[in-house]
């Protein structure tokens, strides 16, 4: 397993993300599944394992505990992270942080974040009468963090306010960043950033929520052919491989078969040619002509309508892609009150967005395009008048 020396620590550079594990019909965490994969990536050299207090509902804590709980302490890293993201006088951070030791039954964090310190948290994690960071700079004193840091989605501008501030306290930075954000979200320049004050990253959406790992036939066809041995997700981990600033990479593995991959693709450097990083080049602007959602699902909560909002863009993407009979048919199928016409346009949605997305926009721009492609309803009517017709 490839490793990075980090603070003292020999860290695996694929660590274990708990924001989308295995989950039953029901939507309850399959702990069966947690524990074989957490198994698999003790046995593989996987020792970094990441999970947040709101990650499926605030069980994956709980669900990490339970399967690393027959591992010595000492065998493995432990990340948790507050979040002041969302409303710090419903989240106190003492009694957060007290509530996360307990539910992930240990006595100290090794890493601990900051979650989502962006534009519209930033206020948040900087107001005194909260006291959300001096709290954590307390308790990594006490040993109770052993190393502090943060995540973002932010803009640059914004980082370089923050770092301004704080960056002699960070230890560690957790950025989304995969070869297409290295333009799309100034990948490039947020790692040069980190760079300047000596931090370094970890990579949160290696995949995009998965969206690198399921591409276009084409794109498909063309990186087969040149590395036929290799997934579509093992060329977007070793693409981030080679970036310098880079030290730990998270996947969100929700089945056994994905953490399987990501181990196999660590366990040896190979690194990409220059043939083949010109075709992510190239694949990548392609892509950047869809709405850049990867599915975290901050928005749904506040969601007045309670939209499904990811699986709208999701449906929205595809649309854009290639309109097809399949999203007529998926946008059908929503009940009444649950459509891309159904938003009210209240932009709860758009401000806590991670990606900045203009969701209002988007749907309501998917909607008015339903509204000029026939319905399933009506292509099934078409259908069987063609079938009655050719009968005659």
């Amino acid at each position: 397993m490839m490793q990075s020396e980090v603070h003292g620590n020999r860290l695996s550079m694929l660590g274990f993300g708990a924001m989308r594990l295995p989950t039953r019909e029901d939507g309850s965490i399959d702990q069966e599944q947690v524990q074989a994969m957490v198994d698999y990536a003790m046995e593989n050299g996987v020792n970094y394992f990441d999970t947040a207090y709101p990650y499926h509902g605030g069980y994956s804590e709980i669900s990490l505990r339970e399967a690393l709980a027959k591992y010595p302490r000492e065998s493995y890293f432990l990340a948790d992270k507050y979040p002041g993201h969302q409303i710090a006088s419903t989240y106190n951070p003492a009694e957060v942080f007290e509530d996360q030791l307990k539910k992930c039954g240990v006595e100290y964090f090794d890493y601990y974040l900051l979650h989502n310190v962006c534009e519209n948290s930033l206020d948040t994690y900087l107001d005194e009468k909260w006291g959300i960071i001096p709290y954590f700079i307390e308790q990594r004193k006490a040993g109770r963090i052993r190393r502090l840091g943060f995540s973002s989605h932010g803009g640059v501008e914004m980082l370089e306010g923050f770092l301004a501030k704080y960056g002699k306290d960070m230890e560690f930075c957790q950025l989304q960043l995969n070869y297409v954000d290295w333009t799309l979200q100034q990948g490039k320049e947020k790692c040069d950033l980190m760079e300047h004050y000596g931090i370094p990253v970890w990579v949160m959406e290696p995949l995009r929520g998965g969206k690198l790992a399921n591409l276009p036939e084409e794109a498909a066809r063309e990186m087969q052919a040149l590395r036929p041995d290799e997934s579509q997700a093992a060329w977007a981990l070793r693409w981030l491989q080679k970036v310098p600033q880079v030290k730990l990479i998270l996947s969100g593995m929700s089945n056994m078969a994905q953490m399987q991959d990501n181990v196999k693709t660590f366990q040896a450097e190979k690194p990409l040619s220059d043939a083949e990083k010109a075709c992510l080049n190239k694949l990548a602007e392609g892509l950047k002509k869809s709405v850049p959602c990867t599915a975290c699902r901050y928005c749904v909560e506040g969601c007045p309508m309670g939209l499904d909002i990811p699986g709208l863009i999701r449906a929205a993407n595809d649309y854009t892609y290639q309109p097809s009979f399949n999203v007529s048919m998926m946008v059908d199928a929503l009940p009444e009150g649950k459509r891309p016409a159904d938003c009210i346009r209240c932009g709860a949605c758009a401000a806590i967005c991670p990606q900045k997305i203009d969701i209002p926009g988007v749907l309501h721009s998917f909607a008015e395009h339903m509204t000029q492609f026939p319905s399933w309803a009506e292509i099934c009517r078409q259908r069987e008048e063609a079938a009655k017709a050719m009968k005659k």
